[in-house]
């Protein structure tokens, strides 16, 4: 099985123990992405976790030290100790990135990641989700990065599509109705 078969696999487990019953989920996804930051700034946590000498009992133990400072629930405290049982520690962020996808979908959300050619301000930012959300019909997670190549404007991308509004698109575009003419 490909480590993304893997990582869906458990992702939707844990979507579906954490939507289950209405429990609060938004922590969730924060608590194991501050436990995978935790991971990745301890080599040491990472050698303990990944090493077959140790054992799984002795891993679960300083994951539950680590789990206590950082102040986990009981889902993601039992989800972490899955993958120590099931040897799947390393595919932690594969994991957590096809779960918040999953939540996504599973909360009506759409993920659009947004490139301008400059910072944009925050009535610019809300202005483009709610128009984001009006052409989609779905709620909008936002993702925002600036690109210099751009020139000017933005684009944005929804799953497969793409929405250019940016001045290196429109050029782009005048360049083929010229071309298509000539």
């Amino acid at each position: 099985m490909t480590l993304s078969a893997v990582a869906t696999r458990y992702a939707n487990a844990l979507a579906d123990v954490v939507t289950a019953g209405g429990k609060s989920l938004a922590g969730v996804p924060q608590e194991l992405r501050s436990f995978e930051a935790a991971l990745n700034a301890s080599q040491e946590l990472q050698n303990a976790l990944i090493t077959p000498a140790v054992p799984a009992s002795r891993k679960k133990a300083v994951v539950g030290r680590v789990a206590d400072v950082l102040q986990l629930s009981k889902i993601s405290r039992n989800f972490l100790f899955v993958l120590i049982d099931k040897r799947r520690t390393t595919s932690l962020s594969a994991i957590l990135h096809s779960f918040e996808l999953i939540l996504d979908e599973r909360l009506g959300f759409a993920r659009a990641d947004v490139a301008s050619a400059r910072e944009l301000s925050e009535p610019q930012r809300t202005a483009l989700t709610a128009e984001l959300e009006r052409l989609t019909g779905k709620r909008i997670r936002m993702h925002f990065t600036v690109d210099g190549a751009l020139i000017g404007g933005v684009v944005a991308r929804i799953g497969s599509t793409v929405y250019d509004g940016s001045v290196r698109g429109q050029l782009q575009t005048l360049e083929r109705r010229l071309a298509t003419e000539s």
